[in-house]
C-alpha cells in the first residue's frame, strides 16, 4: 500500500508499505482521506514539533476517515463497509491525568503521526490502518467522509472553547484564522457566542472564517481599524504567534479568559504578564481533545456548510504538492490527501 512517511526535514516520500493486518480487538480501517495538518508541516518543513524530532522516518497523518476494512480477533464491529473516523488517540488509562478524567495530556497517550515517543507511533496517511476497536467511530448517516475529516480539528476547537468556560451570550476573540482558528468560530457558535470577531494577516483565511460563521473579520496588522472591538468577554488565540497572544490580553475585558490554543514556538514567549495580574485575566492552556470527538461528528452532521473549509482535496501521489498547498494560507484552509486508488487531481465534491 501507498503512505505518506516523512524522513526528514523537507523529506517528504511516498513509501510502499506493508498492509497491516489487525490484531487482538483491533479494526482494520480502509482509509479514504486524511487531513493535513498544521503539525504535518512542521515535520515536513522542520524536522519536528516544538520539542518533538523526528530520529527515525514516520507515517505522517492523524486527521483520518475512512470505511472498515476488516477485524483483529475478538471484534466483530463496526460491520466491514462502515463509513468511520478514527480518534487518533490512546491514552494509557493508569496515570494521575488519566484517573483523573483528563486523558488528553495524558503522561504516556499514543498519538497517531507523532514523534513525542521513540520508537514514534506511525500515523494515518497510508492506505490502510489498525487500530483498536475503541478508537473507531461510526459516522452519522448524514455525514459524508470528506466533511467528516474535519472531525479532528473541530474536537481541538471544541475542547478549547470548553477550557472557556460558558460562552453563551458572550463576545469571543480568535486570532488566527488557519483550520483550527476557523473551527473554533463554528465551535464558539454551537456553544452560543453572541458574537464572534476573527482576526488574520489574510483577506482568504478571512473569507474562510466567514464560512464558519463569524460576525466581523479584522486584520491583525491593523489594530486601530475599522471593525476591531474595543473589549471581548472571551479570547482565543489560535495562531500560534506571541503577537496573536498580545491582541487577546489587551482586547479581553478585566476578569475575561484567554485560552492558549495555538503552539507557540519552542522557548521563552514574550507575554504582557502585567496584564494579567491588573486585570485578573485567566489564561488558560489547551491541548488536544477527549471526548469532544464525538460531538465533532455530530456538529459537522448539522453543519454542511463547513464542507466550504475543504479548500482542495489532492490524490496521495501527490503529497507534496498537497502539502505545498495547505502550507499556502494565502489560498489554502483545509486541503486532504485522497487515498482511493486513481483517486482525481484537483478540487472534488466536499459535501
Amino acid at each position: 500500500m501507498l503512505g505518506c512517511v516523512i524522513h526528514g526535514a523537507g523529506d517528504l516520500r511516498v513509501d510502499r508499505l506493508p498492509t497491516p493486518e489487525p490484531g487482538p480487538g483491533e479494526v482494520l480501517v480502509a482509509v479514504r482521506y486524511g487531513g493535513v495538518c498544521g503539525s504535518d508541516l512542521h515535520y515536513w518543513r522542520h524536522g519536528g514539533v516544538g520539542d518533538f524530532r523526528l530520529k527515525e522516518p514516520m507515517v505522517l497523518g492523524h486527521e483520518v476517515v475512512g470505511t472498515v476494512a476488516g477485524h483483529g480477533p475478538g471484534t466483530s464491529a463496526p460491520a466491514a463497509g462502515t463509513p468511520v473516523a478514527v480518534h487518533p488517540a490512546t491514552p494509557c488509562g493508569n496515570c494521575p491525568e488519566c484517573r483523573s478524567g483528563r486523558r488528553h495530556v495524558c503522561r504516556d497517550t499514543r498519538y497517531l503521526g507523532s514523534a513525542a515517543r521513540h520508537p514514534h507511533v506511525q500515523g494515518g496517511f497510508a492506505a490502510a490502518l489498525a487500530v483498536p476497536a475503541a478508537q473507531v467511530r461510526p459516522l452519522p448517516p448524514a455525514l459524508p467522509l470528506p466533511r467528516a475529516a474535519l472531525a479532528e480539528p473541530l474536537a481541538v476547537a471544541l475542547h478549547a472553547v470548553r477550557r472557556a468556560g460558558d460562552v453563551a451570550g458572550r463576545h469571543v476573540l480568535v486570532t488566527g484564522a488557519g483550520p483550527i482558528g476557523c473551527l473554533v468560530v463554528a465551535a464558539a457558535r454551537a456553544a452560543g457566542a453572541a458574537r464572534v470577531t476573527v482576526s488574520d494577516l489574510l483577506p482568504r483565511a478571512l473569507e474562510f472564517a466567514s464560512v464558519a460563521g463569524a460576525d466581523a473579520l479584522v486584520r491583525a496588522d491593523d489594530p486601530a481599524g475599522a471593525g476591531w472591538p474595543q473589549e471581548v468577554d472571551v479570547a482565543v488565540e489560535a495562531s500560534g504567534v506571541s503577537a496573536g497572544l498580545d491582541a487577546c490580553l489587551h482586547r479581553v475585558r478585566r476578569g475575561g479568559v484567554v485560552v492558549q490554543l495555538g503552539m507557540l514556538p519552542p522557548g521563552p514567549s514574550p507575554f504582557a504578564g502585567n496584564l494579567v495580574v491588573s486585570r485578573e485575566i485567566e489564561l488558560r492552556g489547551s491541548f488536544r481533545f477527549d471526548t469532544e470527538f464525538d460531538t465533532a461528528l455530530e456538529l459537522l452532521a448539522r453543519r454542511p456548510e463547513l464542507a466550504g473549509l475543504v479548500s482542495a482535496v489532492l490524490p496521495v501521489t501527490e503529497a507534496e504538492r498537497a502539502f505545498a498547498l495547505a502550507a499556502d494560507r494565502a489560498v489554502s484552509c483545509k486541503v486532504l490527501l485522497d487515498f482511493a486508488p486513481g483517486a482525481p487531481s484537483g478540487l472534488e465534491d466536499r459535501a
